[in-house]
């Protein structure tokens, strides 16, 4: 691996597949250049040598050669296919998620960023995550498209309302990076941008430790389940079931009534609660009230999480920390749950 921080104005490497993507890039530009090179070098040469020396000439016939041809077609194939290879390597170990990530959750809004950790912890327009972690960012947005761009880990994704956007990095380097918006999304866009600091695991973990919250998102996704929201007299199972008992149902093939099938997945479970007669499951009525406009971006992320973690979703269910190696001041007001 290369590290490319000598390059003037060039952002630092700190992930573990930004010289992937920096490779890719600065190969586009050497192949871009050597080409340049060829065809301005050849729009002069030929100027000057066939430029034309006495008037009404009869230029000789200039006959094909299929060698040269099959050279100038196979070159252009070749160069491009590895463009190709390249840019599929980078996508794939881009947005191919991997099994051991550590989830966090995030949430769009003009103009901030509100992020939960999976153990509670809440900050606004800040990301707190440990060096040599893999990470899963699920994210989601209240109003309008945003981008979720940190540069030093050259990655980047869209935050589209209605539905979850997942991106994953793994931070090399201790330190403190930007973060942006990179989707124009309003008159303060420009200030929507905020800070990822990476640590060392123990200091991460006194982070933790000296922000402790309440409620995990598991913990407040089954309060809305059982409690608030009344999801559970219909999906518990037992007598009174008129839904689909979703225990295990996460990440399942599930069968709708008409006969397709869908997978469980996140989407799936947002879109069966703002939208429960969509994609009604079979042997079932389509029953169940839309609870669109009655819930939150960050109830929805809290029930989704506590949905998963009744399949035994690891990344759904991380512990808190228990007790408190040192005390921190917090980076970030609570997020209120209403917004």
């Amino acid at each position: 691996m290369q590290d490319l921080t000598w390059v003037p104005l060039f952002p630092e490497e700190a992930s573990s597949f930004a010289w992937q993507v920096d490779a890719l890039y600065f190969y586009l530009i050497a192949v871009s250049l050597f080409f340049g090179v060829i065809v301005v070098a050849g729009v002069i040469g030929f100027a000057i040598k066939y430029r034309e020396k006495e008037k009404f000439a009869t230029p000789p016939e200039i006959h094909g050669s299929i060698p040269l041809e099959l050279f100038w077609s196979f070159v252009p194939f070749v160069v491009s296919m590895t463009i190709f290879l390249g840019g599929a390597v980078v996508y794939y170990n881009q947005y191919k998620i991997p099994e051991d990530t550590m989830e966090i959750y995030v949430v769009g809004k003009q103009w901030m960023w509100k992020v939960q950790h999976g153990t509670g912890q809440r900050e606004i327009n800040e990301l707190h995550v440990p060096v040599g972690r893999k990470v899963k960012l699920t994210m989601t947005t209240e109003d309008v498209l945003h981008d979720f761009f940190i540069p030093a880990f050259r990655t980047k994704a869209d935050v589209v309302p209605g539905r979850y956007t997942t991106m994953w990095f793994e931070a090399t380097k201790p330190g403190k990076y930007r973060l942006f918006c990179a989707e124009y999304c309003g008159l303060n866009h420009s200030g929507m941008g905020g800070w990822v600091y990476v640590m060392e695991q123990k200091d991460f973990d006194n982070w933790l430790a000296g922000n402790l919250s309440d409620q995990t998102p598991v913990q407040q996704g089954e309060d809305l389940f059982t409690n608030k929201l009344g999801c559970a007299s219909c999906h518990a199972g037992g007598q009174n079931q008129r839904g689909a008992v979703l225990e295990g149902i996460f990440g399942k093939e599930v069968k709708l009534v008409g006969g397709q099938t869908v997978i469980a997945d996140e989407e799936y479970i947002r879109n069966s609660i703002l939208n429960p007669a969509g994609q009604v499951v079979e042997g079932y009525q389509p029953i169940m009230p839309t609870f669109k406009g009655q819930v939150t971006e960050e109830q929805l992320v809290a029930l989704v999480a506590y949905i998963k973690s009744l399949s035994g979703d690891a990344s759904a269910t991380t512990a808190a920390p228990s007790a408190p190696a040192a005390t921190m001041t917090p980076q970030a007001e609570p997020a209120d749950a209403s917004n």
